[in-house]
């Protein structure tokens, strides 16, 4: 293209950027918001967590990793409380570790908060979470590194809601929904052929390529915040090299070109979506551009919507029923097994056992709804979400105005749908052993979780 026709392309993205920051200059301020951020890398060399292939701890950083909060506030005083963390996930202690000390601190209730978590695996282990995956790498010095890890966040994490706080000031929201193809079903397309399959239009299988936007600007109508997610592994990388990958690179992205303006990434319901092809600091980079760019299309392009200022939030643990679970004797006999994760889940088990707890047929499972005027509805579903469960509720709830995250509250397993988990596989069932659950899901699991989602948005009012 010639330079003019580039320069053309510059001056329409400032005027339609111009108009639609102009449709929300009139917009009532009806929120107040505030958002706050801190770094999470470890000051340390120490394990890392989601590859087990890992046989030494950290050595540098590409990215730093960040904890950051945004506060959204009614004019009565109702308010919901969004962490995004670099980190691959967070276990049901810690979350109610963090939940329970910002109840004492600032008074919020626990379907006031979500926690979401962007999947990174160029990240720390974060407490108990996928502890079979590091149960027999870790020495004693390196446990201690991630327990002390762990209390570091959960304070970080506080401090950093507190901050957030302190800077509610009245604000417009508003929101819009972009698309980003990177993404790609690894169920149905073989990795080494994804290239081909892409240039000849032959990729196949299910998949969520939205890319949900919310914005937050001051009353002089300047970007202050924003939050946006995608439904794809956060798996480019899998150096020993601190990084948020492909979502730290687009928060980084969208951060440079709007300063002073604090991005946020919740990952979708990625489970079965790889970003292909992958494994180079370049497509990572490549991949948050493309991402980036996705969003500010959504920012400068559409006419983003204004958000009324109503919210109403709730949260539910329900039973998720397990298939049958593995008597003593079974577990007993896989502590022999040549499978070093299959191994240490049974010692875990065991372990479990000889303290007198017994194994439940049920894992309290997160699920939290989040209404945002009439116009967004966010549900946080905890677990490694597989996208059909994106694609159900979006079918079945408002489309695009249905937002679905995935990673957040309680990273606990995979979780499959029925249809994934009657074929098998490592979604279906295989990466149940690297969390320590003792067995597959019960193909219940499905309607469960849906009819909860169901059942908090019918309770909100319209």
């Amino acid at each position: 293209m010639t330079r003019r026709f580039h320069w053309m392309l510059f001056v329409v993205g400032i005027i339609v950027g111009s108009l639609s920051v102009g449709s929300l200059e009139g917009a009532e301020l009806a929120w107040k918001a505030g958002a706050a951020h801190s770094i999470i890398t470890p000051k340390t060399s120490m394990w890392m967590s989601g590859y087990g292939s890992r046989n030494a701890p950290s050595d540098g950083k590409i990215t730093d990793l960040y904890a950051k909060v945004l506060v959204l506030e009614t004019a009565d005083s109702t308010r919901a409380v969004l962490i995004t963390l670099d980190l691959v996930g967070i276990g049901q202690h810690l979350t109610r570790a963090i939940c329970n000390s910002l109840a004492e601190e600032y008074g919020l209730a626990r379907h006031q908060i979500g926690i979401c978590t962007s999947h990174t695996h160029t990240g720390p282990v974060v407490g108990k979470n996928l502890g079979p995956l590091h149960y027999l790498q870790v020495d004693q010095r390196q446990q201690k590194l991630i327990d002390d890890y762990a209390l570091e966040l959960q304070a970080t994490v506080v401090t950093t809601v507190g901050e957030a706080i302190a800077e509610l000031a009245p604000s417009q929201v508003a929101w819009g929904s972009g698309t980003a193809t990177f993404a790609v079903n690894r169920r149905n397309n073989t990795e080494a052929k994804v290239p081909e399959l892409r240039s000849t239009g032959e990729l196949v299988g299910p998949q969520d390529h939205d890319v949900p936007v919310l914005t937050v600007r001051d009353r002089d109508g300047k970007l202050t915040t924003v939050v946006f997610g995608y439904a794809c592994h956060s798996t480019v990388l899998s150096l020993n090299q601190w990084s948020g990958d492909y979502p730290g690179f687009a928060q980084q992205a969208l951060e440079e070109r709007y300063p002073g303006c604090q991005a946020m990434f919740f990952a979708g319901c990625g489970a079965d979506q790889n970003p292909l092809p992958r494994r180079t600091v370049e497509l990572a980079r490549h991949y948050g551009r493309r991402l980036a760019t996705a969003v500010e299309a959504v920012i400068l392009t559409s006419q983003m919507s204004p958000v009324a200022g109503s919210l109403q939030t709730m949260y539910q643990e329900i039973g998720l029923p397990l298939a049958t679970l593995p008597a003593r004797e079974v577990i007993q006999e896989d502590t022999t097994s040549t499978n070093k994760y299959t191994a240490a889940r049974a010692r875990m088990l065991l372990d479990q056992l000889d303290n007198g707890q017994a194994l439940s047929q049920t894992y309290p499972y997160p699920i939290g709804v989040w209404q945002l005027g009439d116009e967004v509805q966010f549900v946080l579903l905890g677990g490694e979400v597989v996208v059909d469960y994106a694609i159900r509720l979006k079918a079945e709830l408002r489309g695009k105005r249905t937002w679905v995250a995935g990673y957040a509250n309680d990273v606990m397993a995979y979780i499959p749908s029925r249809r994934v988990l009657a074929e098998g596989g490592y979604e279906g069932g295989g990466s149940m052993v690297y969390y320590g659950l003792p067995t597959i899901w019960a193909p219940e699991l499905e309607n469960a979780l849906v009819d909860e989602v169901h059942r908090q948005a019918k309770q909100m009012s319209p």
